[in-house]
């Protein structure tokens, strides 16, 4: 991501000269450059410091939350293809013009394959050999782990032979290999920052300052649950901050974290800052003392060796069909982070993995899995009634839980499952009924539908609509939303039986539901709208509702915003779907369907099992939610009323659950 920032504000120039003026012309023209870049490279990672430690004072740490493992595997895998794209150059020995931003990959790799056969064939046998003899040798290390007390250091060993088989053969003169050249020795000394890089890279400084301390932030995490130790995020933005500001005013590289070399430092026994202090002696030793010995080295020799470390990282490609199996949306996460990285490059492809991951948070909400639960047999445990053969549904009762907040993104999808699984539109059956009443009441009023001791007697069959009366209806809609009003009607309508005339109206079978309210964290305005007006019109069509299991903080938000009134009390919210089940038995005159009650009592948890047992039977009596004081009045209408409310609030200071032992009747 430096590299990209560096080649845009300093490209190459690649030149092909002749002559010796020309050619030392173009060396103090590409020394002229390196100094430019090196500049451009500190005063980015001095800027880097500054936002990383700015971040870390004002507690930003939080930011690692976004970053799921999925989306740091995608985005370091992709980190490990690019890396292995800019070391081709090296193994193939061909000069390759810088590219940066969207689709440089592409252009690096037809840059490449345009010159393959102007490959060095002494560069790429060099970094075959080695790849082959590092990868064997870290296999045996990986295999014999356990019997090592250190592994073989072999990219040291292979450094060091390479260096000197380069130095002793005259690699560079007799095969025209490219070496490392010459090594400044020791330390430069402190510059200024440039303020025109700040300027012209603030933006990539930031994705830059991100993404290596969210890399590093996400192996220490690995470590930290390992060795059960805590990390904070806030104290290592910190710690980079400052790191990368004094490595910026000495003309150095932005830092972050080596996946490959923790690995090793781990598996070796370095577990604390001594092992940093004894890494960084000497690699103080190298640069001062010895470096110079490294100048025969060929480029390839490096480009081998970081090409294998990286087979890690690239073999989280295995990753893909587990996710697939275990959750596809982390599966997405993964392959489009991956695919944007490459595209894109790194700093966009960052941003655009965190934005599809939100995305994918905003579906998993939006659209969760609504379910229909019933009861498991001889027990008080309700569950999706498509998972179980055996299990009990009380006719005339649904159950519906809702696994999801309810917000103004799922309020309809919401609506909408609620309604496939009841098996009708209450709101249509409600304006149906409500037409078909006014035709019965101008058939009562025109003297064509009697009241005998036989039953209703209607004198005309041939009723039909008139388009005045249709085009009232369409006009007039909200009038049939109203609740249905018999009061004035010499019968009762049985909605569910034979109508007058042969009207057709749509059957409900359905005469309770319950909401499973237990996973709902919160609810928003348009959540409660949504939810009120569901409930109205399933009112409206004599479908007694249920709200169970509701948290206090959504109960709290329902009083304060208005949600209760004449039609939807407090009186419907109990504590569990067991004890709404009961009560919706007990109130139609129903029976519970496991043979052996008391069996069912011994499953239950708690005292309230074990005054089942003792009471008999018929002691499971339900039980509401906590509600406040001032609404205490309206709670357990009916046969509970005496014990419906196992929640008491004692001198206005806290909630205090009554033992259940004293529920039986």
């Amino acid at each position: 991501m430096v590299g990209s920032v560096v080649a845009k504000i300093a490209p190459d120039n690649i030149t092909s000269n002749s002559n010796d003026t020309d050619l030392n012309a173009t060396a103090a023209a590409e020394d002229e450059l390196n100094d430019k870049r090196i500049v451009i490279a500190a005063s980015l990672t001095f800027l880097i410091g500054i936002i990383q430690l700015a971040l870390g004072l004002l507690q930003f740490g939080f930011i690692v939350i976004y970053l799921s493992e999925p989306l740091i595997n995608g985005f370091t895998t992709a980190a490990a293809i690019e890396v292995v794209i800019s070391q081709l150059k090296y193994v193939f020995a061909l000069k390759v013009k810088s590219f940066s931003g969207p689709l440089a990959n592409f252009y690096i790799l037809r840059s490449i394959f345009s010159q393959i056969t102007k490959t060095n064939i002494v560069d790429l046998i060099i970094a075959v050999i080695v790849m082959i003899c590092v990868f064997i040798v870290k296999k045996i290390n990986e295999r014999y782990k356990s019997k090592m007390k250190v592994p073989i250091p072999i990219e040291i060993i292979m450094t060091i032979i390479a260096a000197g088989v380069s130095y002793g053969c005259n690699f560079k003169v007799k095969y025209e290999v490219h070496t490392v050249g010459t090594i400044q020795r020791g330390y430069q000394k402190p510059v200024a920052p440039s303020m025109t890089v700040f300027q012209e890279c603030i933006a990539n400084s930031f994705s830059i300052a991100i993404v290596g301390f969210a890399v590093a932030f996400s192996v220490a995490k690995v470590y930290a649950i390992k060795h059960n130790y805590t990390i904070n995020g806030s104290q290592e933005l910190i710690a980079f901050g400052l790191s990368n500001i004094v490595t910026g005013s000495f003309k150095g590289f932005a830092a972050s974290t080596s996946l490959s070399r923790s690995s090793i430092q781990e598996s070796t026994g370095g577990k604390t800052q001594v092992a940093g202090i004894v890494s960084g002696t000497i690699v103080l030793i190298v640069t001062l003392a010895v470096g110079y010995l490294l100048e025969p080295l060929p480029k390839s020799v490096l480009a081998a060796i970081i090409i294998v470390n990286l087979k890690g990282m690239l073999m989280k490609f295995n990753e893909i069909p587990v996710l697939f199996r275990r959750d596809k949306y982390d599966c997405l996460v993964w392959v489009l982070t991956f695919i944007a990285s490459i595209i894109l490059g790194l700093d966009l492809g960052l941003a655009a993995g965190v934005g599809i991951e939100l995305l994918t948070v905003v579906f998993r909400v939006q659209f969760p899995k609504f379910s229909e639960t019933a009861n498991i047999e001889n027990t008080d445990i309700y569950r999706n009634r498509k998972d179980y053969t055996s299990i009990y549904e009380p006719k005339g009762v649904k159950i519906f839980r809702c696994p999801s907040p309810l917000f103004f993104a799922n309020s309809a999808f919401f609506k909408d499952k609620l309604i496939a699984t009841v098996g009708f539109n209450p709101l249509l059956v409600l304006r149906k009924r409500n037409k078909v009443l006014r035709k019965i009441k101008k058939l009562v009023k025109k003297g064509e539908l009697h009241v005998t001791t036989s039953g209703v007697i209607c004198t005309t069959y041939d009723y039909k609509d008139s388009d005045n009366e249709d085009e009232m209806d369409n006009n007039r809609i909200e009038e049939l939303d109203q609740p249905i009003d018999t009061a004035d009607l010499p019968i009762v309508i049985d909605w569910n039986a034979d109508l007058p005339n042969n009207f057709q109206v749509p059957r409900i079978e359905l005469h309770s539901l319950i909401l499973d309210f237990g996973t709902v964290s919160f609810i928003d305005i348009t959540g409660m709208k949504a939810l009120k007006g569901i409930l109205n019109e399933f009112i409206k069509v004599d479908v007694d509702v249920y709200i169970v299991a509701a948290d206090d903080s959504v109960l709290e938000k329902l009083k304060r915003s208005a949600f209760f009134d004449n039609d939807i009390k407090t009186s419907m919210f109990f504590l569990t779907v067991h004890d709404a089940v009961l009560h919706v038995l007990e109130r139609k005159g129903m029976k519970y369907a496991p043979k052996n009650a008391l069996a069912l009592c011994g499953l239950l948890r708690g005292e309230w099992g074990r005054s089942c047992q003792r009471a008999g039977p018929h002691s499971s009596a339900p039980s509401h939610v906590p509600i406040p004081a001032n609404q205490e009045a309206g709670i357990g209408n009916g046969p509970h009323r005496a014990h419906s409310a196992p929640w008491e609030k004692t001198r206005g200071a806290s909630w205090v659950k009554i033992p259940a032992a004293i529920l039986v009747r």
